[in-house]
């Protein structure tokens, strides 16, 4: 006899639709990971061990409905590289967290660095089942771009801004002063999603009206990237777009350069749009080497500390989170105690410095060679496979990845937007390193004529 639920027990039809939703399209809970990073936190406190943000929320809700799918047999199996590689990850920072000098501290280390580097990014990996769960992720980095970059270009104008030489004109969105790279980071990952999208369509058939309107939205990037005066995402973004241009189109490449440039020249020269500050932070780029600005001095200061605390635990590292914590005893006596952040809503305060913003030299403190090798195996594994198989949108993944890959030269993660940085090597790997897809959707049907009891 069937049993029949009552009806308050029942769920309710709109659940069951959007679970039915889910279930189809587990991109869905990828998308809105990205779109969900642009509601503000109101985080104050930038020195907590722990930060939960509602994208951290829904990245976890698809590890969980993939989880719930693996169990059912329902997701594409990822391929022996995959998991090879996901699993050096994670061995390497377990073998961090046991030798640390801190175990229960970088405990939540452990945590996030799995979250972040292996459990998001194979989620990611397993949603993305067909060319419309693609698009629809590329689709939500530019909207969240869009978003962002009204809100920043309106900073600039109005000065509403954060502080940027003593003047409330630098852009940060709905991020705040107290996550100063957050806005650029986005519409970064915008603008180069935009960009792809747009050169998608130039296949035979494609659509004349959304390439148009991609390359609208990348164009206007173009402005609150600038006025976020971010260095390091001025720089990531010109070669990752340079990436993606000559892998598209050689003449293309070039003709896009001299479209910028001369953009560049009307907006900045003409229109005098961030003229002082665009063109100041520009020629300051030649000059980080031979006459470096306080906060690049800092930042070299926190490298060789970086370096200091390797040379102190070569193999395992000192550690997840061991770095604020070894900090001071291996810094220079010239190394600030921390950078300035002061916007419309925050008054002025100092930023601790707790980490030495080069991916690559956190990794190196706190892994030690072991995780060096294991996160070089990651990124260079997911670089050539993205080299050999992006085409058409999938070029996206490849200039996305492209972008970490040099912004981890000068930033490291951490932030709201840290999560992005799983959804981008979700993307990445599933160009690189596809999973097998051969698998059937459901459950094995029951064969015909079998009883039913």
């Amino acid at each position: 006899m069937a049993l029949t639920l009552p009806a308050a027990a029942r769920p309710a039809p709109a659940l069951q639709r959007a679970g039915a939703l889910l279930a189809a399209r587990p991109s869905l809970l990828a998308a809105a990971t990205v779109l969900l990073v642009c509601v503000p936190t109101g985080e104050k406190d930038v020195a907590a061990a722990v930060h939960i943000t509602p994208a951290d929320l829904a990245s976890l809700a698809l590890v969980a409905l993939t989880a719930l799918d693996l169990l059912r047999g329902r997701t594409p199996v990822l391929s022996r590289t995959v998991c090879s590689i996901f699993a050096a990850v994670v061995f390497a920072a377990a073998v961090a967290t046991v030798g640390s000098i801190d175990p229960a501290a970088s405990l939540t280390g452990f945590v996030r660095l799995s979250q972040v580097f292996v459990l998001v990014p194979a989620a990611v990996l397993c949603s993305l089942r067909d060319e419309t769960d693609r698009r629809l992720i590329l689709g939500s980095f530019v909207a969240a771009a869009l978003l962002q970059g009204v809100v920043g270009a309106d900073q600039y104008l109005t000065r509403t801004g954060a502080s940027y030489t003593g003047q409330p004109i630098r852009a940060v969105g709905t991020f705040g002063a107290l996550d100063i790279m957050a806005m650029s980071s986005v519409v970064s990952y915008g603008l180069l999603s935009a960009l792809a999208l747009a050169l998608a369509e130039r296949r035979p058939g494609g659509s004349r009206r959304l390439r148009r309107a991609m390359y609208a939205a990348a164009a206007f990037l173009v402005f609150p990237l600038a006025v976020s005066f971010s260095r390091g995402s001025w720089i990531a973004t010109g070669i990752a777009a340079a990436v993606l241009l000559l892998r598209a189109d050689a003449r293309l490449a070039v003709r896009s350069a001299l479209v910028t440039a001369a953009a560049a020249v009307v907006l900045i020269g003409g229109l005098g749009l961030g003229a002082s500050g665009v063109t100041a932070r520009l020629t300051s780029i030649g000059s980080v080497s031979a006459a470096p600005d306080h906060s690049v001095s800092d930042r070299y200061d926190l490298w060789s500390t970086a370096r200091q605390i390797w040379q102190d635990h070569p193999a395992t590292g000192a550690g997840p989170k061991a770095f604020q914590q070894l900090r001071d005893s291996h810094a220079p006596l010239r190394l600030s105690s921390g950078s300035d952040a002061e916007d419309a809503g925050l008054k002025f305060q100092r930023e601790p410095l707790l980490s030495p913003h080069n991916m690559y030299l956190l990794v190196l403190s706190e892994q030690g060679l072991i995780g060096m090798v294991a996160y070089a195996a990651l990124f260079l594994g997911l670089l050539l496979g993205c080299l050999r198989r992006a085409s058409g949108a999938g070029a996206a993944a490849l200039a996305l990845l492209v972008w970490v890959m040099v912004d981890f030269l000068y930033a490291d993660i951490g932030g709201t937007t840290t999560v992005l940085t799983s959804v981008v090597l979700g993307l990445a790997a599933r160009t690189a390193l596809p999973a097998r897809t051969d698998l059937p959707a459901g459950p094995p049907a029951e064969p015909a004529g079998a009883a039913r009891r």
